[in-house]
Order: C-alpha cells, then sequence, then structure tokens
C-alpha cells in the first residue's frame, strides 16, 4: 500500500514537472526578431586589428565560421568577434572552436552578417548531466532517480514561477517563500517518503523558513543593504525593470540559499527519531525531543561551515582584491559587500539553528507512543 502510495506521489510529480516545463513565462518575446543563433565552427581567425591596452585586449577579431546547425547550415561566411576590454565577457576564438554564432538577416530572410557570441558548450553541458545523473542513480538507486526529479523540479519552479512572477512585480519576498515551500513538500516526499517523518521535517522546514524571511527582511534593513550587491542587478535595471525592488529580491535570495541546508538538517533530525522509536517504541515526547536536539547540535556546526565555505567562495577574488590593496579591516567590515555576506551567512545560520527544534519538536509529537498509530 505505501509503495503504490509513493508510486502515485512520484508519476503525479513527473506530470506537474512536465506541466511546468510547457507553461509560458510571458517573456517568450524574440528580442532580435531579424536574428536567429547557430552553431558554428571556425575555419580561419584574422587576430591583426586585435591591440593591447594594459591587461586588456581590444579591436575586432575576425573569424571565417561555417554554420552547423539551422536552416543555415553549411554556410561559410566572416564573423566579427568585437573584443570591449572585459575579462569577464571576451573570448578569443582559435581555429576548429565550436562557436555559437547569431546571423543577422534582412527582410529575404538572407544572411548579411555574423556575430560571434560565445563557445558552443551545450553537448558538453548535456553530458556532464548525463553523467552525473547515471552516477547518481548507480550510487543511490531510486533514491538518486528521486532526487534527480527534485532537481528538475526546483529548477522548473524557478524558472517558470519565481522568476516570471518577480519581474512582473510580485512581491520578491512571498514569491520566493511560496516557492521555497513547494520544493521542500516535493524533495521532502520524494526523497524520504510518505509517513511521519516527512511530515515532522517538512513543518520543521517551513516553519524555519517562514521566520528565516523575516529575519532578513530585519537584517537586511538593520543594515542598509539594497539589491545592488546582487550579481547584474543593474542591468536588470536598465533592461526595463526599474520598478523592481532589488532589495527584497536580496531577502529572498537568501532565503533560498539557506533552503537546502534547512532541509537536509531538517530531515536527519527527523529520521533519528524515527530510528530511535523504532528501537525504543516506549520513550516519552521529551525523551525524543532530547534525541533530536543532539542530532541537531551535531549537524548545525557542520552545516553552518558548509553555508559559510559556500559564501566565502563566491566573495574570494572580492577579499583577494581588499588584500592586495592593503584595505584597513575596518573599511572591509563596514563595506556593503561584506556586510552583505555576512548577513547572508548568519541568515543561514539562524535557520539551522531554529530548525532542528522545530523539526524535533513536531518529529517527538509524531512519534510518542500516545500519537503512534
Amino acid at each position: 500500500m505505501k509503495l503504490q502510495r509513493e508510486t502515485i506521489l512520484i508519476l503525479i510529480y513527473i506530470a506537474i514537472a512536465i506541466a511546468l516545463a510547457f507553461v509560458p513565462t510571458g517573456f517568450q518575446r524574440a528580442i532580435y526578431t531579424n536574428a536567429t543563433g547557430a552553431k558554428a565552427r571556425v575555419l580561419e581567425v584574422d587576430n591583426s586589428t586585435i591591440y593591447q591596452q594594459g591587461l586588456f585586449k581590444m579591436g575586432d577579431q575576425r573569424c571565417t565560421v561555417e554554420i552547423l546547425s539551422g536552416i543555415h547550415k553549411g554556410l561559410v561566411m566572416e564573423s566579427i568577434n568585437m573584443l570591449s576590454g572585459s575579462l569577464a565577457n571576451d573570448k578569443l576564438f582559435a581555429k576548429n572552436d565550436i562557436a555559437w554564432v547569431l546571423i543577422e538577416r534582412d527582410s529575404n530572410n538572407e544572411p548579411i552578417a555574423i556575430n560571434a557570441i560565445d563557445y558552443y558548450r551545450l553537448s558538453k553541458e548535456v553530458l556532464l548531466i548525463i553523467v552525473f545523473s547515471l552516477a547518481l542513480i548507480l550510487f543511490s538507486g531510486k533514491r538518486g532517480a528521486r532526487t534527480i526529479l527534485s532537481f528538475v523540479l526546483a529548477f522548473l519552479l524557478i524558472w517558470k514561477v519565481l522568476i516570471p512572477l518577480t519581474l512582473k512585480g510580485h512581491n520578491p519576498i512571498v514569491v520566493s517563500l511560496l516557492v521555497l515551500i513547494v520544493q521542500m513538500s516535493f524533495t521532502i516526499f520524494l526523497v524520504g517518503g510518505i509517513g511521519k517523518r516527512s511530515i515532522a521535517s517538512l513543518s520543521g522546514s517551513i516553519l524555519s523558513a517562514i521566520i528565516t524571511s523575516i529575519i532578513s527582511l530585519l537584517l537586511t534593513k538593520t543594515f542598509q543593504i539594497d539589491g545592488s550587491v546582487l550579481a547584474s542587478s543593474e542591468s536588470l535595471l536598465y533592461a526595463g525593470f526599474q520598478d523592481l525592488n532589488l532589495t527584497a529580491i536580496y531577502s529572498g535570495a537568501i532565503l533560498l540559499s539557506a533552503g537546502g541546508a534547512i532541509m537536509d538538517l531538517s530531515i536527519d533530525v527527523a529520521s533519528s527519531i524515527q530510528e530511535v522509536s523504532i528501537h525504543s517504541p516506549n520513550l516519552s515526547m521529551k525523551e525524543y525531543f532530547k534525541s533530536g536536539m543532539e542530532v541537531g547540535r551535531a549537524g548545525v556546526g557542520t552545516q553552518i561551515t558548509t553555508l559559510l565555505l559556500a559564501y566565502m567562495g563566491s566573495y574570494l577574488t572580492i577579499l583577494m582584491v581588499y588584500m592586495a590593496q592593503a584595505t584597513p579591516p575596518l573599511n572591509i567590515l563596514t563595506g556593503k559587500q561584506t556586510a552583505a555576506e555576512i548577513v547572508q551567512t548568519i541568515t543561514g545560520a539562524f535557520s539551522l539553528l531554529l530548525v532542528s527544534p522545530l523539526t524535533a519538536f513536531f518529529a517527538s509529537k509524531l512519534f510518542s507512543k500516545k500519537n503512534r498509530a
């Protein structure tokens, strides 16, 4: 009976994933109405018009390319690769590189120019995802397959629901919280199955997420941090979305980034209490709670360190700049970027401190003798 329920649940989740994949975002309009993208091979390169300015290269790289996909497959034409002096955005092609190009067309649909956009990476990305998925399934079996489904649902919820609704002006924190709650439901029931353990884990996770969103808002306001600390936030404003609340988006991003750690620890705590209830079914609710808290205390330390290292990794180059320029420590600590990272780390840490006792409470309540079915 339990297996049948879980099979039905998985089929429902697969149906939801398929439905989400076909949901329109409302932002499908073609920006380049007279252009189309295509895969191309670089046959020859001409770097004669490129010049060096310090560390940066400027000018135009002329590439002769052969189109490998689309309606213009087989076309050989010169392509222009504009170098702007940005190490982050510029690329220099070499002979036999595979590139993604933009083919501009005239009113008769004939190619008039080709712009080299970037290296073509899709085939390698797909291969990497397939290899990882197979490795996960080989290692974890059915649970690994469920994890992949959970990952797909998370991506679709963010791409098809969270981002479009935020761009349309809905409250970013409310949208992020609702999307996270839905994703928590998908993940916990997929990985943990249907039962008291999953119910306790989900209850603790949801309540922790709600409180974390409030903490995120309060700390963001207290530390006077705005959403400009997010990558590409200004580009979003210049793209015509001046009314977006970047600070609220930043708070929502903090909540989302802590969601995975919240679920992980809540499942650990609920699982430990379930195991104790199997071997010691006559313990009181208080004793189950203490058992869960022991696991929570052990897990909080490593989880907080994991969050810190993840955030520090994304912040590493900025810290290197501070050190290279001998920036005074007080200047570093009072800077907006540093304060933003501190707020993100501390908010994530608070979410872990909250989820342990909350999950332990719900799990001990469900597994105590008087509530045992």
